[in-house]
């Protein structure tokens, strides 16, 4: 077999899947090589599940030559975000609290993964909790970036998005709570999407922030983010917060390739100070090729915006304080108990005080200071109140736009350790990803160019909530754009990543 199909997209896997070109146990086996060949370096997966990969990757190719009729993505691997809970694997949330965790169930998306006949690779590492912009909090270790050992994948989903940089694997799922997919797709030079809130099941996520976190796609295209979306998305009873909504014509959208007429509003409070000027500069190219395509670009203003971090770290904080306090050594994962005997309190205290990292203490610590007695409105009830200015700052834009667009990030990968001893530096890294969040609205990351020492940027686009298509329309078509004007793919673009050494 010629090792080279990991290199394509997944749509195009499939269809070499489907031609006879490649059976799936192939496909499967080959990413799972390339796993063993550069992952010791990046530290892209927690957990390999290769025995149940490959007979699942069997089972698709015996179902296929029988003639039965299969999804579209049926034998294409998969990696998953280790927050997503999978019967029979372990799953840690990037934590030695959960460590050696085997959920006894699998997420509702896992279970669409699953039916869908598409193999499970592994768990993706995180930062711990999904607590993080850089994938640094992992209790296992930092994810490095493919295009840059030295640099970090962004965070906290950064395991998935350095397996889909790497060609470790084709699609993963992410999460995103406040830019954890999008962010990571920016500094990787992959596409990244959070859809409307509520629209893939939440159901067997670990909860960090309820009421801001959604799982997504992690692709190197637009069609495949398409592709995986319509399969995860539909709604869910076991979720109270699942839309009833019918899953959109997202794949019909990406492959459309075509902006006439559609206004897009750039957002003011999300382009100047703080964001790097090859960032800005390549924001800019990329609304040049929409605009000459047909496109509307128009100036916005979203005041609130401004507020949006402060909000949001108090908002996220509050609701983890309170989700993470089911882990506390008495029911699953990890139980520390003091010398001598010790109280129900006193193992409870030392479990934490040894599972818990550094930033997931200091988040629970400034959550519970928020939600506390004297303090809930002046600190908590205060950024929900902020959280509505975002969210009407949102709906008078699209009134005037069909969406909206920002750089993904201020810069680019940042250097490891470079940040870590300072928290609010590493918070400003989702400046522009957070109001999303905030609002429930969906989001987009496509690789807008290379700026900073070869470095990849990205653009994000926002739709109203439901509107998840227009993303797949703005986004397939960018990508078509600048893929003419580069010549291929942007990752073609990273020499280290052809051997797997830097």
């Amino acid at each position: 077999m010629n090792t080279d199909i990991i290199r394509r997209s997944a749509a195009a896997q499939a269809a070499a899947l489907k031609a006879g070109e490649v059976s799936s146990e192939e496909l499967t086996r080959a990413h799972l090589d390339r796993i063993a060949a550069v992952d010791g370096d990046l530290n892209a997966f927690l957990h390999l599940n290769q025995d149940d990969a490959l007979a699942t990757a069997r089972d698709i190719d015996s179902r296929r030559a029988s003639g039965e009729e299969l999804h579209e993505l049926a034998g294409v691997p998969i990696a998953v975000k280790d927050v997503v809970v999978t019967e029979g694997m372990p799953t840690t949330a990037g934590s030695k609290i959960l460590e050696g965790w085997v959920p006894p169930y699998d997420a509702t998306l896992v279970e669409r993964l699953r039916a869908a006949g598409l193999p499970i690779l592994g768990k993706t590492n995180m930062d711990e909790f999904a607590m993080g912009s850089s994938t640094e909090t992992s209790a296992y270790g930092p994810t490095r970036n493919p295009w840059d050992r030295d640099r970090i994948p962004g965070g906290s989903g950064g395991g998935s998005s350095a397996a889909v940089a790497a060609y470790e694997a084709p699609l993963a799922i992410g999460t995103d709570t406040g830019g954890s997919i999008r962010q990571p797709g920016a500094v990787t030079g992959t596409v990244g999407v959070k859809p409307t809130y509520g629209s893939v099941s939440r159901y067997g996520l670990i909860a960090m922030a309820s009421s801001l976190d959604q799982a997504g796609p992690v692709t190197r295209t637009v069609e495949d983010s398409a592709l995986l979306h319509e399969l995860i998305a539909g709604h869910d009873p076991r979720d109270s917060t699942s839309l009833p909504d019918p899953v959109g014509p997202y794949v019909e959208a990406a492959r459309r390739r075509e902006v006439k007429g559609l206004r897009i509003g750039v957002i003011s409070e999300l382009e100047g100070e703080g964001f790097a000027p090859e960032v800005r500069a390549r924001f800019q190219e990329s609304l040049e090729l929409l605009e000459k395509a047909g496109a509307e670009i128009v100036r916005v203003s979203c005041p609130n915006f401004q507020y949006a971090l402060g909000a949001y770290y108090l908002i996220m904080p509050s609701e983890a304080s309170s989700n993470l306090a089911k882990f506390d050594g008495m029911r699953f994962g990890l139980r520390v108990v003091p010398e001598g005997g010790a109280t129900a309190e006193q193992v409870m205290a030392a479990t934490r005080g040894v599972g818990f990292g550094a930033e997931v203490k200091r988040r629970i610590l400034l959550g519970t200071y928020a939600l506390s007695a004297g303090y809930y409105d002046a600190y908590y009830g205060s950024a929900q109140k902020v959280r509505t200015l975002v969210q009407r700052d949102f709906t008078t834009a699209f009134e005037q736009v069909d969406v909206l667009a920002s750089p993904t990030a201020p810069t680019v990968a940042f250097r490891l350790g470079e940040k870590l001893d300072d928290p609010m530096a590493m918070y400003l890294n989702d400046i522009a990803t957070i109001p999303a969040n905030l609002a429930g609205t969906p989001g987009i990351s496509v690789p807008s160019g290379l700026a900073e020492d070869g470095l990849p940027a990205g653009i994000q686009f926002l739709a109203p909530a439901r509107a998840d298509e227009r993303l797949y329309r703005v986004g397939g078509t960018l990508e078509a754009l600048l893929e003419d004007a580069w010549g291929g793919p942007l990752l073609a673009k990273a020499p280290e990543l052809a051997g797997g050494t830097k």
